[in-house]
């Protein structure tokens, strides 16, 4: 099994694993975002709606509110920047797994998200405010991963941004050129396939998410936490071997 996913979480990159890598992050974040909303009620990759209810609230009086989005804001913060402290500790050590260190911790979080969901919901006061911060932390981890190993050129949970870059593709796809233009407007259809294959890919992940989170509960995550771990074994395998020799 490990062959067929070999070089997906390497430092040694290429353009067809950043875009193999994009399509799986997007499936778990929009799995987590789905399913994470029918356990909490909230969506958790949402940073602009967040950023909009603190607005909202702050003018309404409902200060508690606004404190748990600035909570969640926090939280999605700190997750990107431990992905930037992670990626960039291991690139100075020449590590392999590089780019696997924060999945592997995402992966661990979603695994104590998963497992302990029956501790959530009995002490739903209690646990239900963590649970939304840690769900934020986890978004804004894998989404600087891709970010950071791509260059910026693909998101998983931005779905407004790759939505709006569909949108200007197919602009330039109906575009009426004058005969002979000497610069015809064309469509980029290679990135007009790479962004409807992450919002589908976000798309079913959520489909997927929310019925698992219907019929099974939280344990749903434990797969996702799995598939996570998969990719991620390989290059920190590869350096526990070199540190061995």
């Amino acid at each position: 099994m490990f062959p067929l996913i070999h070089g997906w979480t390497d430092v040694q990159r290429s353009p067809g694993a950043n875009l193999r890598l994009g399509l799986v992050l997007s499936f778990v974040a929009g799995a987590t975002n789905a399913g994470g909303f029918l356990a909490v009620g909230r969506y958790t990759s949402h940073m602009t709606g967040i950023v909009s209810s603190v607005a909202d609230d702050v003018v309404l009086g409902h200060l508690d509110l606004a404190l748990a989005g600035l909570a969640c804001l926090v939280a999605f913060l700190l997750g990107a920047m431990c992905t930037a402290i992670m990626v960039n500790w291991g690139l100075r050590q020449h590590l392999r797994s590089s780019y696997s260190l924060p999945l592997m911790l995402e992966s661990v979080a979603l695994l104590v998200f998963g497992l302990f969901g029956a501790a959530i919901a009995a002490w739903s006061q209690v646990f239900l405010p963590v649970t939304v911060v840690l769900l934020c932390f986890i978004m804004g981890l894998q989404n600087a991963v891709i970010t950071k190993i791509s260059k910026a050129e693909i998101r998983t949970t931005h779905i407004t941004g790759l939505v709006t870059d569909i949108g200007i593709e197919l602009g330039k796809w109906v575009y009426l050129n004058r005969l002979h233009e000497p610069s015809p407007v064309r469509a980029n259809r290679e990135r007009l396939r790479i962004q409807t294959g992450l919002v589908m890919g976000f798309l079913l992940g959520g489909l997927l998410g929310a019925m698992g989170f219907k019929h099974w509960g939280y344990v749903t995550t434990v797969p996702l936490a799995g598939l996570l771990w998969l990719l991620s074994l390989r290059p920190l395998l590869d350096d526990l071997r070199q540190r061995a020799a």
